[in-house]
């Protein structure tokens, strides 16, 4: 008889969003409209910015806030994140096409949209799996040090554009340093003109913080252009915007522009992955509800396939429009399409007012939103909790500073999967023992006074046991037993952080036992789990230390270790579930 065929379950398709519109209540619409005209006010000549960012023309940085909002109100599951153009994903973008079109010139714009497919491809694929765990990876050390490196590098990049001089360099030192090189060529009414709006963007947050500022400095320094006439005294203007909306387009690359870009678009997925959980996690902390981690997976993955296909380029999440919209009442997506909107009318009616902004103007809101990247008070934080989280900060900030930004994201991934390894492989480590006045058994370093019973050496390991560190644990542990001053009798092994092992860590616990045995110490494990204690059976290591040295509980184990001399009451007292 033919064996049927296995079956693998499909993952269904979620819509999250839909379904919290179909429940919408009355009493959310007056704060979601009033966030959304606010958000929308807030992300017009912020997201023109970000698309000069990105390297492409301003008014991109509109059309690609249009897909994601819709896309991301159906299938995302945070009712408040503000999906779209963004710095992070921006400056990525930029840091992997420009040096493609320097070496083999090419369509910008074309290169930019089959980023954000390929971006919306790996968080796709990412999403069947259940990969959205892997966000873990990046520690907040680590996105506080990225997130400052990527400010930096925001900043320098927009030093022609506040300056009025041309910059060939693309690095940060060399910006820089260019920079100040043709100091005597500044072009001073553009210089004056971004100090302005950046002295106006900065007075605005520290007094009105839920205002449209960089819409109101825009406005501002549009009207400034027009009054003095300072586009014809030589301050640039983004200038005519295409008419309507963007097209469906599928850009026209080839297997060879595809290929230079898969490094790219797996980092900038990671980044903005990240940015986007971490984001809506916190949020949703704050307003207590649930986010579904894998779900943000898809949502990115199809918001960024949709630019793709409509002319824009990578996106992520706005944590400073996510913060206005919570500020002024947000509760659904529908202030997402309220924003939507509004963006679509001014696109279609207001054209020539956006043509008259001037790009030392978008310059300065770049500088402004980096600043709010680069946490000083975060710094100062990892620094008092611990110096090692601290110099990981530091690190991943130069990392990001002196190399490539993509190879920053490769830093930033393997600095946070080496502080997890060292972790593990070089964990706590106790000698238990009693205190005086204080019941149950402690830490003899943390207590003074502190004391271990003669003759019973008690120690934690504090966890799981590997290849990694095996030896190390065993090196401990056999110190723990030399700096006893009475001789050691029996050595019990508190398992409570081991829930399982490896081969390499059962081999290790064998060598250790037969090296304690030959020195007449009785080994044994206290506070073995279920799973761990069928391992050990499994290893045949269980019949070697005896069933009768495995104990529940530390009272317990002591208990045998005082009846020492009398085998007969030495028995399995039970296992932890």
């Amino acid at each position: 008889m033919n064996a049927p065929l296995k079956t693998h379950k499909a993952i269904p398709l979620q819509m999250p969003g839909l379904k919290r519109l179909l429940s919408y209540q009355r009493t959310w619409l007056r704060g979601d409209v009033l966030a959304g005209v606010t958000v929308a006010a807030y992300l017009i000549p912020q997201c023109m910015a970000y698309g000069e960012l990105a390297g492409v023309e301003p008014v991109v940085g509109l059309w690609a806030i249009l897909p994601p909002m819709i896309i991301y109100t159906l299938l995302g599951s945070s009712p408040q994140l503000s999906v779209g153009p963004e710095s992070t994903t921006a400056v990525m973008t930029a840091a992997a096409i420009a040096p493609l079109i320097a070496a083999h010139g090419g369509n910008y714009a074309s290169f930019a949209s089959l980023l954000a497919l390929m971006v919306g491809v790996v968080c796709i694929i990412g999403y069947i799996p259940r990969l959205g765990f892997l966000a873990d990876l990046l520690s907040k050390p680590i996105l506080t040090g990225y997130m400052a490196g990527v400010a930096v590098i925001m900043i320098t990049g927009q030093l022609g554009k506040i300056g009025g001089i041309d910059i060939e360099a693309n690095t940060v030192f060399g910006e820089v340093g260019e920079f100040l090189s043709q100091l005597n060529r500044i072009h001073w009414p553009t210089l004056i003109l971004a100090t302005l709006v950046l002295f106006f963007l900065f007075t605005i947050q520290r007094r009105f913080r839920t205002a449209p500022g960089p819409l109101l400095a825009v406005l501002l320094a549009t009207a400034a252009v027009a009054l003095f006439n300072l586009d014809e005294r030589g301050v640039a203007v983004v200038g005519e915007i295409p008419a309507g909306l963007p097209q469906f387009a599928l850009p026209s690359l080839s297997v060879q522009d595809f290929l230079p870009l898969v490094a790219s678009a797996i980092g900038i997925a990671i980044v903005g992955y990240s940015d986007n959980v971490l984001t809506a996690r916190a949020f949703a902390n704050r307003n207590h509800y649930k986010i579904d981690a894998n779900q943000e997976l898809l949502a990115l993955g199809t918001s960024n396939l949709g630019n793709g296909l409509m002319q824009g380029f990578p996106i992520s999440s706005s944590g400073s429009r996510t913060v206005i919209g919570d500020s002024l009442g947000s509760k659904t997506q529908v202030f997402s399409l309220v924003a939507l909107v509004v963006v679509v009318l001014v696109l279609l009616f207001l054209r020539p007012l956006l043509a008259q902004f001037p790009k030392a103007a978008l310059g300065a809101i770049v500088i402004y939103a980096a600043t709010k990247l680069i946490e000083i008070p975060e710094f100062i934080r990892l620094r008092q909790f611990r110096r090692s989280e601290f110099f990981l900060a530091l690190i991943t900030t130069v990392g990001v500073l002196l190399t490539d930004i993509l190879i920053g994201v490769g830093v930033a991934v393997g600095l946070s999967v080496i502080d997890l390894f060292a972790r593990v492989a070089r964990p706590h480590d106790a000698v238990l023992g009693e205190v005086p006045g204080l019941p149950g058994l402690h830490d003899i370093e943390d207590w003074e006074g502190a004391k271990t019973i003669p003759g019973l050496v008690i120690y934690r390991y504090d966890a799981p046991l590997c290849f990694a560190n095996a030896e190390n644990f065993k090196r401990r542990a056999l110190e723990a037993i030399e700096a006893e001053a009475v001789p050691v009798e029996w050595f019990v092994l508190n398992t409570e952080a081991i829930a399982e092992v490896d081969i390499t860590a059962i081999d290790t616990l064998a060598e250790l036992q037969s090296e304690l045995a030959a020195r007449n110490i009785t080994f044994a494990m206290v506070r073995v789990k279920q799973d761990l204690y069928i391992q050990l059976k499994r290893s045949q290591l269980l019949q070697k230390i005896g069933n009768e040295r495995i104990y529940l509980t530390l009272h317990t184990a002591i208990a045998g270790f005082s009846e020492r001399d009398r085998h007969s009451s030495s028995k399995v007292v039970g296992l932890d579930k």
